[in-house]
């Protein structure tokens, strides 16, 4: 999968230490472990839009994972300080889709994409509700003088 990000203006960088128990016996990064610090991120990015995901599940709406796709490119090892970069590519009716990276300084190690589908308490789909899309899209309207 090659990257494809759109200049949306929504992304949001989070860095993380990588620590022993996300490692393997080699001291490679564990792949499963790349989908915790992409939920990590994610929920990150929430916060910097205003978004409190945890306010959002007591109020029964939920958004959950319904695809990932993610390319290893190369390894991230104990120690390491990674930046996630997480960016939104589409919100829909009543899914978002993410594309995030992780790169080690300039060095793309990890690639991926990431549908999260909002749902309410009965995880059935809905509609996301129109503050979360507001603070999930770009004011792309045009700016008018004066104002």
């Amino acid at each position: 999968m090659s990257p494809i990000w759109y200049n949306t203006g929504m992304e949001h960088l989070t860095e993380r230490r990588i620590y022993y128990h996300h490692t393997d016996a080699g001291g490679v990064v564990y792949y499963t472990a790349y989908l915790e610090q992409f939920e990590e991120a994610r929920a990150e990015f929430f916060l910097s839009r205003g978004i409190n995901i945890k306010d959002l599940a007591d109020a029964g709406i939920h958004f959950v994972v319904a695809s990932v796709q993610v390319s290893f490119r190369s390894p991230a090892f104990f120690y390491d300080l990674v930046r996630i970069l997480t960016r939104v590519e589409r919100v829909g009716t009543s899914s978002v889709v993410f594309n995030q990276q992780v790169r080690r300084d300039a060095h793309l190690l990890v690639d991926s994409q990431t549908a999260v589908v909002c749902v309410g308490d009965n995880f059935k789909p809905r509609r996301i509700p129109p503050e979360i899309r507001q603070a999930l899209t770009p004011d792309t309207s045009p700016a008018q003088e004066g104002q």
